[in-house]
């Protein structure tokens, strides 16, 4: 048994906070300096140096050519799959356990989404199902590494070779994470990252798109920007439907500071959710998620599974025993085989999910932000041991 004496001289951890959310964006560089440059110089709109220096910083993080900053990570993936031409008629393969986004761009193109139950150990797409899903209209896989753990990438990119398929990495929560020695978002013909507030790296609302090949690149640039023409003259004459996806200046500035500080705030992440597994590891029926083989798991999310009968106590009463001693937390994603909007929309949700409906009804976020102390994570701990 982990010895509660680690907890504090007294056994009573005193957390940093009164009240521990489940995440808060970790502003810890230069990011007032470069929002007062925008606002001192007037450059505050989708023009100004800061987008294209975030572009090219983080495209370089993650081992790519090319970045095309966006307003959202959801829209991002809706570039990153109209610059690939998927459409109505098409199928996109792509985990029935994610954030329901990933479904929605796929929808925003016509094509239909394909459901894949994901791993029991590490939660990502099954990759031993994915060539049952595959018909002739499959287009695309898009893999998401949930919660920041890479999926098999090694076997994604042997069944995409195999039937001549796209590969759209869904990165929005692993900024940073590597799959054998080499970045997320570069094993793909084309990725999509959010920065959303909650993310390891944040622009408080943001995205990007990543690729190595420049005809994609081009193509993110000029759909995302009402098709006008790149590298010409603008004219408002459109051969094309195009997006207003454009990332501000003011954004671009925050995720340049972000980016300045990218392997500081990762490894923060890191070590807390290690904190937690050691904190945990001798307590009967939680269970932490499985990194993949050859990776490392940036820990987006502290999530636990909890088996009820072993632990003592159901999912519901151990979250309202969290929350009445002020700390946060937040239920996991329900699969997308029961979404309504996505059955309604003629998407395929028969079948079985028992991975996926278990993460659903026993799963939960801990607090994850960068900026918990030892004695939070402690603290919270504490509660979760002692409630047995």
């Amino acid at each position: 048994m982990t010895n509660d004496s680690q907890f504090t001289t007294h056994n009573s951890p005193i957390p940093t906070h009164s009240f521990i959310p489940v995440c808060e964006p970790y502003l810890n560089g230069n990011e007032k300096k470069y929002v007062a440059d925008c606002m001192e110089t007037g450059w505050i709109s989708s023009s100004g140096k800061y987008v294209k220096a975030f572009e090219e910083g983080f495209a370089k993080y993650c081992d790519c050519n090319y970045g095309v900053a966006v307003c959202n990570g959801t829209v991002s993936l809706h570039l990153a799959l109209s610059a690939l031409g998927i459409g109505k008629g098409d199928e996109v393969i792509l985990p029935d356990f994610t954030m329901i986004a990933s479904a929605y761009s796929v929808c925003y193109t016509g094509a239909k989404p394909v459901f894949v139950d994901c791993d029991k150990d590490t939660w990502n797409i099954d990759v031993t199902k994915i060539e049952e899903k595959i018909t002739d209209k499959t287009k695309a896989i898009m893999p998401v590494h949930i919660f920041g753990n890479p999926c098999n990438m090694k076997e994604i990119e042997r069944i995409a070779k195999k039937y001549n398929l796209f590969i759209i990495e869904d990165a929005a929560e692993a900024h940073g994470a590597t799959y054998d020695g080499k970045k997320v978002g570069s094993f793909s013909d084309i990725a999509s990252f959010s920065f959303f507030a909650n993310k390891n790296l944040t622009t408080g609302e943001g995205g990007m798109v990543v690729m190595k090949d420049e005809k994609y690149y081009d193509k993110c640039r000029y759909l995302k920007n009402m098709s006008f023409p790149i590298n010409a003259p603008r004219i408002y004459e459109h051969n094309d439907i195009g997006f207003n996806y454009r990332m501000s200046n003011i954004h671009a500035a925050i995720g340049l500071a972000q980016v300045e500080k990218a392997d500081e705030y990762k490894e923060m992440r890191i070590e807390n959710h290690n904190l937690y597994k050691e904190f945990l590891k001798d307590v009967e029926g939680i269970t932490f998620q499985k990194d993949e083989e050859n990776s490392v798991n940036v820990c987006w999310m502290n999530t636990i599974l909890l088996d009820p009968k072993k632990y003592g106590h159901t999912k519901e009463e151990l979250i309202a025993h969290l929350k009445e001693n002020n700390v946060d937390t937040r239920l996991l994603f329900t699969g997308m085989h029961k979404q309504k909007c996505l059955l309604d929309y003629g998407c395929d949700g028969s079948g079985e999910y028992p991975v996926t409906d278990n993460l659903t009804k026993n799963g939960f976020y801990l607090p994850s932000a960068s900026s918990l102390t030892e004695d939070d994570i402690k603290y919270i701990c504490k509660l979760i041991k002692d409630f047995k």
